[in-house]
């Protein structure tokens, strides 16, 4: 059924019926999902959702704009308060024709003068709209129309603008007579006792339209007695958000600390619900090529990282913010980047808190007494050999996107970067994942195959090659060697804490390969306060 019949429709119920404000798409979605069977686009929301007044600062185009976002999002009819029509008979002629391009049900318009102005700011002195003037404009409304169902409401503003009951009728029939749909009978006062003089006087010449806002005191039970057709809800979805982003905002401010407010705020996943990513999940599995995955990723994000202090207390290292988006989030910003999209996260300390958009995650419970060989263990238990590469990194080290690159063109099952600016982590005295390959970082050393031959902190300095920059990659058909190496490591519970080190050293010593090549910067690590800061800059 089309929106402007379900509209019709509604308005000439026998009973009692309801609409809601709505000021965009996703308060539009809000309101339909509640139930209900229609929506009221408020001049006063859209224009404040704008952040300008409700004296059609708002340019008609931009008002338009925002209702064909309204429409895409809903399958239920709209209703614009379309002011005065933004002009004369012709603008509203071209209102009309516009308004049916986007499905949009019906338009009310009222009996002031354009610029209009709230009807609750001063409205007694404001003045009314010619009678005969505003009866050509509902003519050419209708006239203007292609859909027989599409419907315009007149509203007038004679109680409003002090102007008595006699002149709300006389107005109320020549609107009638000249083809409104309907009678939208508006008043400021506190009580119902106006509207419902005014419905007792009009009996059933035609539909009547009310907007308690002011009488919201009124039971509904009696509006619906009095045999009014629709009630209009006109700005409740906006002005309870108002209080709820105004207390947002206050919370955040007095505590800076995010946890405050995660509580009493929609989950993100509700926003994705709510904008149909699923939906557009479903159509990139039917309209896009197969993407064939080049490599899956485990990121290692278990610990704490106590040196961070307060910033820690309530979330691990790898969802502490860096420039308003958690460490992870960069990471996972830069797999992506490389079209490594399937990522699984080992979580621990405070796992509840890891939560983004688009990864897996596997819970590491024991993460006080075990290492990073023990999460790489239970990450590899939980994913299946797709014949994909593996990228194994640091929930604390960013890095850029060419260091991806350059282990993916690079030969070989192991292949690890090293970092051939070690110097200056040795000269401050930094812990370090140092190590000593078969050939120095030369000229030579960039373009030949180098291997890796040992990690520790006991290298002498002149064996020392550089620095292990956190990223590891795996082929797949080395997988099952490193399930392996892994297994008989950890069947010594001395090993159950140790690190990626360990783990090299014994493919080494078992014989293995484990390649490296070498870049100069491309990424940091994030151990200790000053490095959250110094991480905005590598960004």
């Amino acid at each position: 059924m089309r929106k402007t019949t379900q509209f019709r429709q509604l308005l000439e119920s026998s009973d009692f019926e309801t609409i809601l404000e709505a000021h965009n798409g996703l308060s539009a979605r809000i309101a339909e999902e509640a139930g209900f069977p229609g929506i009221w686009a408020s001049g006063l929301c859209l224009s404040s959702q704008f952040g300008v007044r409700d004296s059609n600062e708002a340019s008609w185009t931009q008002v338009l704009e925002m209702l064909e976002f309204m429409s895409d999002a809903t399958t239920v009819p709209i209703l614009l308060d379309g002011d005065t029509g933004y002009g004369n008979f012709n603008n509203l002629r071209r209102l009309v024709t516009k308004l049916e391009q986007r499905h949009i049900a019906a338009v009310c318009i009222e009996d002031k003068l354009f610029p209009k102005t709230n009807s609750f700011l001063a409205g007694e002195t404001q003045p009314l709209a010619d009678m005969s003037e505003f009866c050509g404009k509902i003519k050419a409304g209708k006239d203007a129309q292609s859909d027989d169902d599409f419907c315009v409401i007149a509203r007038t503003e004679a109680l409003i603008a002090g102007r008595g009951m006699a002149e709300a009728l006389r107005r109320a029939d020549a609107y009638t007579e000249a083809g409104a749909d309907a009678i939208l009978i508006h008043s400021s006062r506190s009580t119902a006792d106006e509207v419902l003089e005014f419905r007792s006087e009009w009996g059933d010449r035609s539909p009547v339209v009310i907007v308690p806002t002011k009488y919201h005191g009124t039971p509904t039970e009696v509006l619906r007695d009095a045999g009014f057709s629709l009630a209009i809800w006109a700005n409740h979805l906006l002005r309870s958000s108002l209080l709820a982003m105004q207390r947002t905002a206050r919370v955040l401010k007095r505590t800076g600390q995010l946890s405050a407010v995660e509580k009493t705020i929609a989950p993100l996943s509700e926003v994705f619900r709510l904008q149909g990513v699923d939906e557009l999940k479903r159509a990139e599995s039917r309209f896009l090529p197969e993407v064939v995955p080049v490599a899956r990723a485990v990121v290692l994000a278990a610990s704490r990282g106590a040196a961070l202090g307060e910033l820690t207390a309530d979330r691990p290292k790898a969802m502490v913010a860096v420039e308003g988006e958690p460490i992870l989030g960069h990471i996972a910003t830069a797999y992506r980047s490389a079209q490594v999209k399937d990522i699984t996260v080992v979580r621990g300390y405070k796992k509840e808190s890891v939560e983004l958009g688009g990864i897996q995650t596997v819970d590491n419970d024991e993460y006080e007494t075990t290492g990073e060989l023990y999460s790489l263990r239970l990450a590899l238990e939980a994913i299946d050999d797709n014949g994909t590469d593996l990228f194994v990194s640091y929930g604390d080290v960013l890095f850029h996107r060419g260091v991806l690159d350059l282990l993916q063109r690079a030969e070989g099952d192991f292949v690890i970067p090293v970092d051939t600016n070690w110097r200056e982590s040795a000269n401050l005295g930094r812990y370090a994942d140092f190590v000593s390959c078969s050939a120095p970082p030369s000229r030579r050393g960039y373009k030949q195959n180098v291997e890796f031959v040992r990690m520790g902190v006991d290298i002498p300095q002149d064996e020392l090659s550089g620095e292990w920059m956190g990223l590891l990659r795996v082929s797949s058909a080395a997988l099952p060697v490193l399930r392996a190496t892994l297994d008989r490591l950890l069947e010594d519970p001395a090993q159950r804490e140790a690190d990626m080190g360990v783990l090299f050293n014994r493919l080494v010593e078992d014989g293995g390969t484990v390649n490296v090549v070498y870049t100069t910067g491309n990424w940091t690590d994030i151990d200790e306060l000053h490095d959250v800061v110094d991480a905005v800059s590598f960004q």
